[in-house]
């Protein structure tokens, strides 16, 4: 007997994740890279304790492409893992639970810390 007529499972390619679960894992993402992040920053403060000399020498990696790249998704990684922590504290005291609210605050979120990044980035004379 032929099981062609039962329906096949989805799969991610087919499946579209809701934006509360993409949100979710990117929260986890952004912060192990965070973690990197404050490696390389204790990293720097050694650098800087060393001396003058020791510090120049990091200077051309954080002025190349790649240094900028690092730095721009750390500064993005920092606000989205910020603004997605404001969401879960008012979960915490049990508000925003319903779907149409779960929704808006995650654009929201993601929208601030887009906001605050190039704010920052601008701003700070990184860009």
């Amino acid at each position: 007997m032929s099981n062609s007529n039962l329906p096949v499972s989805p799969h991610l390619q087919i499946y579209r994740l809701p934006l509360t679960a993409l949100l979710s894992i990117t929260h986890r993402l952004t912060g192990i890279f965070l973690a990197l992040g404050s490696v390389l920053l204790i990293w720097i403060l050694a650098a800087a304790a060393q001396g003058a000399e020791a510090y120049a020498a990091l200077i051309p990696h954080f002025q190349a492409w790649y240094g900028q790249i690092f730095l721009l998704g750390f500064l993005f990684s920092l606000y989205l893992h910020f603004c997605n922590g404001i969401r879960h504290l008012f979960w915490d005291v049990g508000y925003g639970f319903e779907l149409e609210t779960v929704d808006l605050t995650a654009k929201i979120a993601i929208a601030v810390a887009l906001v605050l990044t190039v704010a920052t980035w601008l701003t700070g004379g990184a860009g």
